[in-house]
């Protein structure tokens, strides 16, 4: 026989909604996690948390010159959580020595298609993005994205220091990996 526990754990998925997937811009996460809000993410290093930046709205992706690297992540996406072993430790431990990157997560359930975030869903139709994970590193200059290049699939730590120090010492031109 189940538990009251049991019971109640199952009555709040059976009456949860996706206002749960929403969230609220400044929320702020350890990890990004398959169950977390949609929506697009910024790593703040200060805090040493993943902010909620946007859900709402087009995307505002990117928001000013510099540096970005972009996961977009579906949260039922397999690929995406053997990504995520990798993912993390990489901007934890390489973040703070290339600090004039932006690291952004940008999630939805099932890319544009499947997204309480209109933000996260118009990121993934902005960069049109049909695989997943998807990483895309771009320059910005003056408002206008400069230099991209866009790789898919799962890349370890090594794979994703090599590209983000080649786009950060210029090293590269628009591409497809």
């Amino acid at each position: 026989m189940s538990s009251d526990k049991d019971i109640l754990e199952l009555l709040r998925k059976m009456l949860s909604s996706d206002v749960e997937k929403k969230g609220r811009e400044g929320l702020e996460l350890e990890k990004i996690e398959p169950d977390s809000p949609h929506g697009i993410y910024v790593y703040d290093f200060n805090k040493e948390k993943w902010v909620l930046r946007q859900v709402t709205g087009d995307p505002n992706l990117p928001w000013g010159d510099g540096y970005y690297v972009v996961y977009f992540d579906n949260a039922r996406c397999p690929a995406c959580r053997n990504y995520d072993n990798y993912w993390f430790p990489f901007v934890k431990i390489f973040g703070r020595i290339l600090s004039d990157v932006n690291y952004v997560i940008v999630l939805c359930d099932w890319f544009a298609r499947e997204c309480v975030s209109e933000a996260a869903s118009g990121a993934f139709r902005k960069f049109n993005v049909h695989a997943s994970p998807t990483t895309i590193l771009f320059r910005v200059n003056s408002g206008e994205i400069k230099e991209k290049v866009e790789v898919s699939g799962v890349k370890k730590i090594d794979e994703l220091l090599k590209l983000v120090t080649e786009l950060t010492s210029k090293k590269w031109v628009s591409s497809r990996i």
